[in-house]
């Protein structure tokens, strides 16, 4: 069974599937997790039912999970690059042989559609390969220019930096777990929260790469409240990533300076779409309800805003409105859904109040704009405004959810402007039918990644390059070679051969100037580096 096959048309291989997951259930996933305080369940955001039970985790249980992580970290990271990076292969098999369970475990947790869940999937299989197939590479010596050619031979050493705190949060469960894959091939152990609500997901992760030959105590899996876990994941790590909020992120940054040890942020965001004047609408219409629908808005890179030029305004509003509308909205296993549900009161909640408080103040709701309790707890249709003040919080905050607010604009300087005018800098996207135009709008635009004629896709989507965000969402890469060498510290060494860098009996000091300013200047013209 494909991931685009329905399991109405897949009686047997949706039984199948069901069974796995039934058999995972009952394997007592609860002894994956560090863990001793009081159990906390897993609610089907779809239905509002319990679907597993797991233990949480204190600062007693990190530092365990610490003490256990630091040793078994000395042999783990003794073994070759190559033998590491074949543990993310292996997995990447394991992935594809049980792709289906692993589907519906993170549309069980998330109460995203199908199509969403395989994006992180899709996620899952690009950075293993990639950090797999990338990492002897990135992670090897590198043998420098010395001081002085011949006589001084230097190398770049990058070595992983110890045990690492992860913490990811409930929306991209399977996706964001992916910079375990880049710390664990760099050498190092992790002790991983992930959040309470999606940890069934991560436990499977897990057991796809015990399975797959990592050795059981170097990735650690330790949820639990971060009033409880916060202070131990950075009082006992030599470095850490967080994916959450930014206010979050502040506060970890704060405590990792104060240690003085690497660490990597992805925070959040209030994207930005710019569509010019020349955008071919039809496009730009399809993938940017992709870009402000996926997961149910509940993903840092999606849209919150468009900027569109009055000269395609009308058209772009009118048939992005109506694509809105026709989004197939509601729960399943297989295809029949475009867009699932929210993942928690709490998420429903802020973006009821959102949509009320801009409508309060003025804007117009052109789609959605309502809760569907007719198809579960969680349901918010996917809306559009226009007209919303600066004074909305919709204008200004990240809502998380699936809404977006339309505004025109007479320029692409004026919607440059209106797009960078946030602290935030995450993602954005350009649409126009000039590449050359799109590019220079794209240059000017404060995100750590934009797109053009595309929304999330193709610059997220590129896992050789990095991708993070600037300003207030964040600091530091995943992805690319960047996001394999946050886990490590970069140490040059350098020998010297011969004659020493500075005078001797050979070369007193007058003549040992001599020689090094002809050589140095030799080196400029012939610009080595």
């Amino acid at each position: 069974m494909t991931s685009t096959q329905s399991p109405t048309t897949e009686p047997a291989a949706r039984a199948a599937t069901t069974d796995a997951l039934t058999e995972l259930l009952g394997s007592v996933p609860q002894l994956d997790v560090r863990g001793t305080g009081p159990a906390q369940a897993t609610i089907v955001p779809w239905t509002g039912t319990e679907l597993v039970s797991l233990p949480q985790a204190g600062a007693d249980d990190v530092a365990a999970a610490f003490s256990r992580a630091r040793i078994a970290q000395r042999e783990w990271s003794q073994r070759s690059i190559a033998a590491r990076a074949q543990v993310l292969r292996r997995m990447h098999r394991l992935i594809s042989r049980n792709e289906q369970l692993l589907l519906d475990i993170v549309q069980l947790e998330t109460g995203k559609s199908r199509a969403h869940a395989y994006d992180e999937v899709m996620e899952v299989y690009n950075c293993s390969r990639f950090y797999a197939n990338a990492a002897q590479q990135a992670l090897r010596d590198e043998t420098t220019t010395g001081a002085l050619p011949v006589l001084t031979k230097t190398r770049v050493v990058h070595s992983p930096v110890g045990v690492v705190s992860i913490i990811t949060p409930w929306n991209y469960p399977a996706a964001l777990a992916t910079d375990v894959l880049a710390a664990l091939v760099a050498g190092n152990a992790v002790v991983h929260k992930p959040d309470t609500q999606t940890t069934l997901t991560t436990i499977v992760l897990r057991r796809f790469a015990l399975a797959s030959g990592l050795p059981d105590d170097v990735w650690q899996l330790v949820p639990g409240p971060a009033a409880e876990v916060g202070d131990a994941l950075l009082d006992h790590a030599d470095g850490v990533h967080f994916t959450g909020s930014t206010r979050a992120g502040i506060g970890i940054a704060r405590r990792a300076a104060e240690r003085l040890m690497p660490f990597g942020l992805e925070l959040g965001g209030k994207n930005a779409a710019v569509v010019c004047a020349d955008a071919d609408i039809d496009r730009a219409v399809e993938g940017l309800v992709r870009g402000c629908f996926s997961s149910a808005g509940q993903l840092c890179l999606s849209f919150e805003r468009i900027y569109v030029h009055e000269a395609v305004a009308d058209d772009l509003i009118s048939a992005f409105a109506a694509a809105a509308t026709a989004v197939r909205l509601g729960v399943g296993f297989g295809d029949d859904y475009d867009m699932g549900s929210l993942t928690s009161v709490r998420q429903l909640e802020r973006v009821q109040a959102h949509v009320a408080d801009a409508v309060a103040q003025g804007a117009r709701v052109l789609a959605g704009g309502r809760a569907r309790p007719d198809l579960g707890p969680l349901f918010y249709e996917p809306t559009v405004l226009v007209d919303v003040p600066p004074t909305a919080s919709l204008a200004a905050e990240e809502t998380f959810g699936p809404v977006v607010s339309i505004y025109r604009v007479a320029s692409d300087a004026e919607a440059i402007a209106a797009a960078n005018a946030l602290p935030y800098g995450l993602n954005a996207s350009v649409w126009s039918a000039d590449a050359r135009h799109a590019w220079a709008v794209a240059r000017q635009l404060e995100a750590g990644m934009v797109n053009i004629n595309e929304a999330i896709a193709a610059a997220y989507g590129s896992v050789a390059a990095p991708s993070g965000g600037i300003k207030h969402s964040g600091v530091g890469h995943r992805h690319g070679v960047a996001g394999l060498r946050t886990f490590t510290h970069t140490r040059t060494i350098a020998q010297q051969r011969g004659m020493p860098l500075a005078p001797s009996p050979l070369l007193p000091p007058e003549r040992f100037r001599t020689v090094m300013s002809l050589g140095l200047a030799a080196m400029n013209a012939l610009r080595m580096r």
